[in-house]
């Protein structure tokens, strides 16, 4: 059965995530208030901005930009993106 929330990104009532994407505070924060098209969007995102500023997850700094990178785009805010990027209109 599909479960919905209230997705912050897009305001409307989506499918959820079927659970938290990691353990603790934030993930049961993405769990109830993100959903999948939302996540998915992130993943991709979160993958470009690695690959193309070629960031080490390992790093501490790293995880702490790319948690905050997060947060501006489930909030819709302006958010980094890769060298040269032109978004779609």
């Amino acid at each position: 059965m599909t479960r919905f929330v209230h997705c912050h990104k897009y305001d409307k009532r989506l499918p959820g995530l079927s659970q938290p994407p990691f353990p603790g505070p934030q993930g049961e924060h993405i769990y109830n208030n993100i959903s999948q098209q939302a996540w998915g969007e992130w993943q991709n995102h979160q993958t470009m901005l690695i690959n193309e500023r070629k960031l080490d997850t390992r790093d501490p700094h790293t995880r702490q930009f790319l948690q905050q990178e997060m947060k501006k785009f489930f909030a819709g805010k302006d958010h980094a993106h890769a060298a040269g990027f032109v978004p779609q209109k």
